[in-house]
C-alpha cells in the first residue's frame, strides 16, 4: 500500500534524521557484516533469480558490501559536525546537512543487489526514509536485503519494500505529495518519463538522481597491445551476457590493426561457453526474460553489416532465454542509435590521424557513460581526457566493474544526471544544506541574569 508506506515513512523520518550520523553509519556497517555472513544465500539468489555467472555474482556482492562501508565512512566524515564558515568578527556561520524526507529508490534487475543496496544505503545514511521499488524480475533478492537491513537496526518504518509491476506502482509513488526525491537507475526513456512527471507536480521541486543508458565505445589505435585489447573487449562486451549499462557496444579499430584484431576476437570468442550459470565452467548465462530475448533477436535481425563471429549455443542448454554472443562489422554511417542490452559487439574502422574527429562523433551521440581507449601514445590519452564527454574513461583496461571509492560511477548527457555513485560527492545530493548565522556579539545584556527568570 503506497499511501500507508508514505504515512509511516513520513512519520518515522524525523527521528531517524535526528540520530547522529555515526549511529546511522553504524547500521550500514552492521548490514555490510550481515551481507558478508549471508553470502552463500545471496550468491545463490543472484545465480538463480538474476541469471548471474558466479564470478559476476561474487563481484556484485563485494560491490554491495563496499557501498555500505563507503557511505558509512563518508557520512561520518561529511555529516557528523557542522562546517564552520568564514565571517566577520562577532559572527558564527555554520553549514550543516539534513535528510530531504521520504525518497523513492527505483532499481533495475541487472544489478539487483549492488545498485539496490547502493541507492538504499546512501539515502538512509543521509537521514532519509526510503520507499524501495526493485524490478519485479528480481524481487527475492531485494526482499532478502531489506530483511537484513531491518535486522541491522534500520527501523521498518524508515525502510519499506514496494515490489510490483512497473508503471502503475511507479506512478503512484511519484504522485504522492510527501515525495522528497527520486533515485533511479534504468533506461533513458524511463528517466525522462519520471522527469516529466516530477516537473508537472505542484509544490516543492523534487530532485531526480538518474543513472541511465550507455552506448559505450572502445577505441584502439595501432600502438595497442593486441592481446590485452582482445581480452578487454570481450570482457567488456560479453560479461553478464552484455546486460550492463557500462558494457562495450562499439569497438573502434584503427585500419592498420582491424583485420588482425577481428580474427583474434573471433578465435578468442570460440573459447567462451554459454550455459547454466550454476556450472562454473560457463562464462555467459541467459538473458533476463523472454521479452528481452525477443527484443535483442529483433535488433540483431535489423543490423546492417558483415557478421564476423557467433558463438554457437550448445544443444543441451537448460531452460532459459539464451542468446548467442556475436560480433558484426558495420560502417560508421550505421553507428547504433540506441542501446542493445545483450551480447552483441559492433565494430567500426577508423583511419590513422582521425582520433579527434572520432571523439567528436562519439560525443555527438549524446550518450556519456563509459569510454575506453587502448593506446600506448601519451598524446592520444591526453586527447581522450581533453575531449571525451563521458563519465568514466578507461585506458588500456576493460570498461566494466567500477570500484567503489576508487572509480566513482555515473554518466552525463543522455546517460545520467550525476553525481557519481561510490564517490565523495554522492551523499550530498541526498540531503539539503542549511546555514545558520549567529550574531555572537548581540547587544542586550548578560544571559546569566535571566537564568532564574
Amino acid at each position: 500500500d503506497v499511501a500507508a508506506a508514505y504515512v509511516a515513512a513520513q512519520s518515522a523520518q524525523p527521528d531517524w534524521a535526528a540520530l547522529p550520523a555515526s549511529q546511522r553509519a553504524q547500521r550500514l556497517l552492521q548490514l555490510a557484516d550481515l551481507l558478508q555472513q549471508q553470502q552463500a544465500e545471496l550468491l545463490a539468489l543472484l545465480l538463480l533469480e538474476g541469471g548471474k555467472a558466479l564470478p559476476d555474482a561474487v563481484a556484485e556482492l563485494r560491490e554491495a558490501i563496499d557501498y555500505c562501508r563507503w557511505y558509512a565512512q563518508q557520512a561520518c566524515r561529511q555529516f557528523a559536525e557542522p562546517q564552520a564558515l568564514e565571517g566577520v568578527v562577532g559572527e558564527s556561520n555554520l553549514l550543516y546537512w539534513r535528510g530531504r524526507g521520504v525518497l523513492v529508490c527505483i532499481s533495475p534487475w541487472n544489478f539487483p543487489l549492488a545498485i539496490f543496496v547502493g541507492q538504499m544505503t546512501a539515502a538512509l545514511v543521509a537521514g532519509n526514509a526510503v520507499l524501495a521499488k526493485p524490478s519485479r524480475a528480481t524481487c527475492l533478492i531485494a526482499a532478502r536485503v531489506v530483511e537484513l537491513a531491518h535486522q541491522a537496526g534500520i527501523p521498518p518504518d524508515v525502510l519499506h519494500l514496494l515490489p510490483g509491476s512497473g508503471v502503475g506502482l511507479s506512478d503512484a509513488l511519484l504522485q504522492h505529495p510527501a515525495l522528497a526525491g527520486v533515485v533511479f537507475t534504468g533506461s533513458a526513456e524511463v528517466a525522462k518519463h519520471i522527469q516529466r512527471q516530477l516537473a508537472a507536480r505542484d509544490g516543492a521541486i523534487v530532485p531526480l538522481i538518474a543513472e541511465t543508458s550507455g552506448l559505450n565505445a572502445m577505441i584502439a589505435d595501432s600502438s595497442a597491445h593486441l592481446e590485452q585489447l582482445v581480452q578487454d573487449a570481450l570482457t567488456s562486451a560479453f560479461n553478464s551476457a552484455g546486460q550492463r549499462c557500462s558494457a562495450l557496444r562499439v569497438l573502434c579499430l584503427q585500419d592498420e590493426i582491424a583485420d588482425q584484431v577481428i580474427e583474434m576476437l573471433r578465435a578468442a570468442l570460440m573459447t567462451w561457453q554459454v550455459g547454466d550459470v550454476r556450472d562454473i565452467a560457463n562464462d555467459i548465462g541467459p538473458l533476463i526474460s523472454a521479452s528481452a530475448l525477443q527484443q535483442l533477436t529483433g535488433y540483431a535481425a535489423e543490423l546492417r553489416g558483415t557478421w564476423r563471429a557467433q558463438l554457437p549455443l550448445p544443444d543441451d542448454l537448460p531452460p532459459g532465454h539464451y542468446f548467442a554472443p556475436r560480433i558484426i562489422e558495420i560502417s560508421r554511417d550505421d553507428w547504433p542509435r540506441q542501446e542493445a542490452f545483450g551480447p552483441i559487439l559492433q565494430i567500426v574502422r577508423w583511419p590513422q590521424g582521425r582520433l579527434s574527429e572520432l571523439l567528436d562523433f562519439i560525443n555527438q551521440t549524446g550518450y556519456g557513460l563509459t569510454l575506453a581507449l587502448h593506446s600506448r601514445l601519451p598524446s592520444h590519452v591526453a586527447l581522450l581526457q581533453q575531449k571525451a564527454r563521458a563519465g568514466n574513461l578507461y585506458v588500456n583496461r576493460n570498461q566494466i566493474g567500477a570500484v567503489v571509492g576508487s572509480q566513482p560511477f555515473g554518466g552525463e548527457g543522455r546517460s545520467g544526471t550525476g553525481p557519481k555513485a561510490g564517490g565523495p560527492h554522492y551523499l550530498q545530493r541526498f540531503a539539503v544544506e542549511r546555514v545558520i548565522s549567529i550574531n555572537t556579539a548581540a547587544i542586550g545584556g548578560t544571559p546569566e541574569l535571566f537564568k532564574d527568570a
